[in-house]
């Protein structure tokens, strides 16, 4: 299946090729991931006040759910946006679809930032609010994958899991310096301060983050592997059809063993943020804190889990982390709802570490999958659907969940079969450790 080789593999164990340095790449991909998943992050971390705000009711759940729903229609526009970006990427080049992807997603940010309020708009506010959501929503799309895809293309083959794990820390890192800043918000602000206007200041920070990291973006230079596809003629006029005709196999893998490191991660991450405070009586400030925290474990464990299975293989990493989360998920949360805080702070992070460790070896896998004229929209397609229909929802099942069982512990049945599903996602795969990229 992993068939034809673009370079033998001892080239591939070198640098990679012409002036390039591996650093300059991954900090490309690392920079650019952090300002969009700060962007997308920071809606959610928000939430409890975005819900007041833009999604008025009298049911303080029923807003959160408005909330949550709008969090999740983003996802759905993540499969078109990474078909449409994954089509530049494959067709133009991954720098040119890297840098619109980062360009619109601050747009879209930043323009949240500057909306009017329920208040003064009435339901256009909401209106305006859930379609600048769309916008990140489609941005996002073409991000991961796409860097996932540029960074594997110029790393050396027996450290490729420990860059591609490196590339997915910026994700987290991202998602980090929102949680951060919403907990300085909370720490610094008092609650009718920030329902005033302090709220704004999370998402117009996304221009200073943004400008850095378009900059960054747009001095790099495209992969060796896409140049090289592109000087012979052989990238595909149209990528997708190429995808779904040759690897469709690949992409239904992908979709499945995405599982625990979407709808997992956002259950341990954005929604754990509202959970302990709703279900645990936790204040605000402790649960940002927590994420935070949980977060920090998250980035150390990533390139450790792709060293590993650099080391070791992708399959043991892949298993061992999903199998982990599937045993701890109820524990952990029973922790999480009604325990003491560091008890809280424990459960979290443990759910956390279980997806790091999956995620330092999934993306790896994926790109190993596929071939290279339709390695981008393979990513992002197998990628955004497993985030439509497991990570975006994510928050809104859980909290559904809780609403219609009266049960706290609901969420984690909805963890622990994400993590199911990736670890008999699992046994239905090849290792790919060692192998050459196929060029086609």
């Amino acid at each position: 299946m992993l068939g034809n080789e673009l370079m033998p593999p001892d080239e591939q164990h070198s640098a990679p090729a012409d002036n390039r340095s591996t650093l300059k790449v991954v900090r490309a991909a690392v920079v650019g991931t952090v300002v969009e998943y700060y962007d997308f992050g920071i809606y959610g971390y928000m939430a409890t006040v975005i819900a007041t705000l833009f999604f008025v009711s009298e049911n303080e759940t029923a807003a959160l759910l408005g909330t949550f729903a709008a969090f999740a229609v983003a996802f759905f526009l993540r499969v078109p946006g990474g078909i449409f970006f994954g089509h530049i990427g494959d067709r133009y080049g991954r720098k040119s679809a890297l840098s619109w992807t980062i360009l619109l997603m601050v747009i879209a940010t930043v323009l949240m930032g500057l909306m009017p309020t329920y208040v003064t708009l009435g339901v256009w506010a909401t209106a305006a609010l859930v379609l600048a959501r769309c916008l990140q929503g489609f941005a996002a799309g073409g991000e991961l994958g796409g860097a996932n895809a540029f960074v594997s293309e110029s790393a050396p083959a027996r450290w490729r899991a420990t860059h591609t794990s490196m590339v997915n820390s910026g994700t987290y890192l991202g998602s980090l310096l929102a949680s951060l800043i919403a907990l300085a918000l909370t720490s610094v602000f008092s609650e009718d301060t920030i329902l005033s206007w302090a709220w704004r200041i999370p998402f117009l920070l996304s221009v200073v983050i943004g400008v850095v990291g378009i900059w960054i973006r747009n001095h790099m230079e495209d992969t060796p592997q896409f140049e090289e596809l592109a000087e012979k003629g052989e990238t595909k006029k149209l990528p997708l059809m190429e995808l779904l005709s040759t690897s469709g196999g690949a992409v239904a893998k992908i979709v499945f063993l995405g599982a625990l490191i979407t709808g997992g991660y956002y259950i341990a991450s954005v929604y754990a943020a509202s959970y302990l405070q709703t279900a645990g009586g936790h204040s605000s400030t402790m649960a940002f804190l927590s994420t935070s925290l949980a977060l920090v474990l998250g980035v150390l464990t990533l390139p450790a889990a792709g060293y590993l299975a650099d080391k070791y293989g992708r399959k043991p990493v892949l298993f061992a982390g999903s199998a982990a989360a599937t045993v701890l998920g109820v524990p952990m949360f029973m922790l999480m709802s009604g325990s003491g805080a560091w008890q809280a702070i424990v459960g979290q992070s443990v759910l956390f570490i279980c997806v790091s460790v999956v995620n330092g070896a999934s993306y790896v896998t994926y790109v190993e999958m596929l071939k290279a004229s339709v390695r981008y929209s393979g990513l992002a397609l197998g990628n955004n659907i497993t985030n439509m229909l497991l990570g975006g929802t994510a928050p809104f099942i859980a909290t559904y969940l809780i609403d219609i069982s009266g049960n706290s512990l609901a969420p984690a049945g909805y963890f622990v079969f994400c993590a199911l599903v990736t670890l008999v996602t699992v046994f239905f795969i090849g290792e790919t450790k060692g192998i050459a990229l196929r060029a086609d």
